[in-house]
């Protein structure tokens, strides 16, 4: 059997597993890797640009229902923290810039988009499942990851971000 067929019945199966939500977990803080991302819009973005600010870093795929589910969410967080040190970076995992392209004509957002074609960033956040999801500090420390989706902009949510703000 090609690997093209495997690759594709592994995500039919993996797609019809119901959505969980789940919830952040705190980590032992550790720095957050130093690769750049590279973003949709052909230039770098680097994690020491983003170093004062809180960034939701989160490794997602168009074809996975669970990360579709919970971009709207991160969208409505983008736009209630304008001002404020926070950023989003959304990291595509590989597929190739037209298809996100097609996506983001359909779910605009306003925050920045970067492509993992190899998967090279995913490896090394260790984002294996999607979507996998980091809170990283001030100080470019991950303090916080998810496996799976959430409602980024529900209070609870927004606290911890706020208290990693406030440090």
């Amino acid at each position: 059997m090609p690997i093209r067929l495997i690759r594709l019945v592994l995500l039919s199966l993996l797609a019809s597993f119901p959505v969980h939500s789940a919830s952040l977990k705190p980590v032992t803080p550790r720095a957050a890797p130093e690769q750049p991302f590279n973003l949709l819009s052909g230039n770098p973005l680097d994690m020491a640009v983003l170093r004062g600010k809180v960034v939701l870093v989160n490794f997602w795929a168009t074809w996975c229902p669970p990360c579709r589910k919970e971009m709207p969410s991160m969208d409505r967080l983008d736009k209630m923290s304008t001002g404020r040190p926070f950023a989003i970076v959304a990291v595509n995992v590989k597929e190739e810039a037209d298809l996100v392209e097609r996506y983001l004509e359909e779910m605009p957002l306003g925050f920045p988009v970067a492509l993992d074609q190899e998967g090279h960033l995913a490896r090394a956040w260790k984002a294996f499942v999607y979507p996998t999801s980091f809170l990283v500090d001030k100080a470019g420390r991950v303090r916080y990851s998810l496996n799976g989706t959430l409602e980024w902009d529900e209070p609870e949510v927004v606290e911890i971000i706020e208290q990693l703000i406030l440090e």
